[in-house]
């Protein structure tokens, strides 16, 4: 598929949400979304990182304040919120760091913060979003999801901790979250639409992260210069999450084309086998709605 970012519509009117858009391909996507109109919500847990990135990007922006690791963050946010959202990108993220970390609320940092973050946000942003006449949830997945076990349920507890394995799960969560949207929007006849995308691989300050494997110094040194060799900046990382973000199907899942999925241009992203499980999915929900204490309906 030959789709580029350069045609995407006006979107004049519009108000985008982008977590973690202070770097990486949030922050493309913030920028990206700014020039073709939107007003653009910087979501992001360093407020003056925001504000510099903001400055960056020009057109319509906002910086607001927001840590997925908190759920009390999460709800202060929706909070200051007001509609109508016509998009949600759910693109801030945590990547396999060395050892077992936990959010505020004790959850495993992955899973707490790249999908029960997420998930909160999106069930307490759903007024907000069925205010506007064509809303539109877009989440960030991996193929790393394809790492993640049927355990994705159980959110990763305490003596059951490898970094890979973990952050696959916390990306199938993010998938399985998706598609269930999707599902339930469908059956409720709403007007919301959810897709969901991956970036291949792309070198983005998500490798770097002292949060995340920048923990360890060999990785945030050396990684990020010998990967630029190789793969695409966050430009084109960015591309399958912004198509999936402004013009993909309902429930689809969109991602680089070239061998591996690695990069390349933007089409249709493989599925695991437990990625379309939909049991799996409708437990995972139930699970998240405990967890964080959001319900959502549709």
């Amino acid at each position: 598929m030959a789709w580029k970012p350069t045609q995407i519509g006006d979107l004049s009117g519009t108000t985008a949400i982008v977590t973690g858009a202070t770097s990486g391909i949030g922050l493309v996507e913030a920028r990206v979304l700014a020039e073709h109109g939107a007003h653009v919500v910087l979501a992001v847990r360093n407020v003056e990182a925001g504000r510099v990135a903001a400055d960056t990007i020009g057109g319509s922006t906002s910086v607001e304040r927001l840590d997925l690791a908190s759920l009390s963050s999460v709800r202060d946010f929706a909070a200051r919120v007001g509609g109508p959202v016509d998009l949600l990108v759910n693109n801030a993220g945590v990547m396999s760091p060395p050892t077992r970390r936990t959010t505020e609320d004790g959850f495993e940092l992955q899973f707490g913060t790249n999908h029960l973050g997420h998930f909160a946000l999106t069930g307490l942003l759903l007024p907000a979003l069925l205010a506007a006449p064509a809303p539109r949830v877009t989440t960030v997945a991996s193929l790393a999801h394809n790492q993640g076990d049927a355990r994705v349920v159980e959110g990763s507890p305490d003596g059951d901790y490898s970094p890979r394995t973990t952050y696959g799960r916390s990306k199938l969560a993010n998938l399985l979250f998706a598609l269930e949207l999707h599902r339930r929007a469908t059956a409720a006849a709403s007007r919301l639409t959810s897709t969901a995308a991956h970036p291949g691989v792309a070198v983005t300050n998500l490798v770097a992260s002292r949060d995340g494997m920048g923990a360890r110094w060999l990785t945030r040194t050396f990684a990020p210069p010998l990967m630029r060799l190789l793969l695409p900046g966050a430009e084109g990382g960015a591309e399958a999450v912004l198509y999936a973000a402004t013009v993909a199907a309902p429930g689809s899942y969109s991602g680089p084309q070239g061998p591996g999925e690695v990069r390349g241009g933007v089409g249709p992203a493989r599925l695991s086998r437990l990625a379309t499980d939909e049991d799996l999915a409708r437990r995972l929900w139930a699970r998240s709605e405990e967890l964080t204490g959001v319900g959502i309906s549709l």
